[in-house]
């Protein structure tokens, strides 16, 4: 028995990487999968292999921030498996570039794939699920690039604080309907991340595999908890943003307020704020120069 028995799942980005993992995974746990991807024959070649191993799968191909292929995503599963149970928004590029030199179409090409990506195929499925009174389950992909910040993605970090947004926001919405919304902020080396990683921790992760020790860096480690996340044994949870990576796996606190100066019941004076500053950040521990946020993260490779 898996935790995916007799569900079908659309798993987007599918081809390579986090997703094809995702896809084989939810596959493994009995659900039947909707292998969607831009390069049409990656797609096909992880459709090929779930159901060689067993399983049951169709390919899609296309842009899944086109209004009509996330349309399609959901007609190949209700057409093909007779409904829609879950969908892991996983497509994503890097386009990396430091922001005075990066160009209208590197910010414009990341924020579409990345936020249009997800508002499509979610909006598709949450129509399918509200119209059939049928309960569903949503797992979207954000990072610690968009969590925390990191240098060099302004692009890729706005996009994915957005998709951790969005997921927040449609949890909310899609209460009422019986539908689930959770983010996860995946750490892990794909073609995508593989630069990011320094040279003594990849030679280091080498001498590791070697060894036939576990590989914390594995994209296929983040699948498990996907397919949990998808499934109905997490139906409680909703609204959430998760770090995975590894066998870790964490639960991220939204912004907080964590301190409070106040104007004594007037509006304030402006010339008043600079001596109360200090107040406010030594309240909240907090250092008022920029920081390396990434620098707090326990596991510091980013996907």
């Amino acid at each position: 028995m898996g935790l995916l028995d007799d569900k079908v799942v659309v798993v987007t980005g599918a081809g390579r990487g986090i997703g094809r993992g995702e896809a084989l995974e939810c596959a493994r746990q009995g659900g039947a999968v909707v292998v969607a991807e831009f390069d049409g024959e990656a797609g096909d070649e992880v459709a090929k292999e779930i159901v060689a191993a067993g399983g049951q799968a169709v390919s899609v191909a296309g842009d899944v921030a086109d209004a009509d292929v996330a349309d399609a995503l959901v007609t190949a599963a209700v057409e093909n498996f007779g409904g829609l149970d879950a969908v892991v928004n996983n497509a994503g590029i890097l386009r990396d570039r430091t922001l005075v030199k990066m160009s209208d179409a590197e910010w414009d090409d990341v924020i579409r794939v990345h936020l249009r990506g997800h508002f499509a195929p979610t909006r598709a499925a949450c129509r399918y699920w509200r119209e059939s009174s049928r309960p569903g389950h949503l797992v979207h992909t954000a990072s610690t690039s968009g969590i925390l910040g990191n240098f060099g993605q302004s692009n890729y970090g706005a996009a994915k604080a957005g998709i951790a947004a969005f997921s927040t926001i449609t949890a909310m919405e899609m209460a009422r309907y019986n539908v689930t919304s959770n983010a996860i902020a995946p750490s892990a080396l794909t073609r995508m991340t593989e630069s990011l990683l320094p040279p003594d921790v990849r030679e280091a992760r080498q001498a590791s595999l070697e060894r036939g020790e576990f590989d914390f860096f594995d994209p296929e480690n983040v699948a498990p908890f996907v397919a949990y996340l998808a499934s109905d044994h997490s139906s409680h949870i909703s609204g959430k943003v998760f770090g995975v990576q590894g066998d870790s796996i964490e639960l991220y606190q939204p912004f907080t307020s964590v301190a409070e100066i106040r104007g004594d019941g007037h509006r304030w004076d402006p010339e008043a704020i600079p001596e109360r500053m200090a107040e406010l950040f030594d309240a909240a521990g907090i250092d008022p120069a920029p920081e390396n946020m990434m620098a707090r993260s326990r596991h510091k490779i980013i996907s």
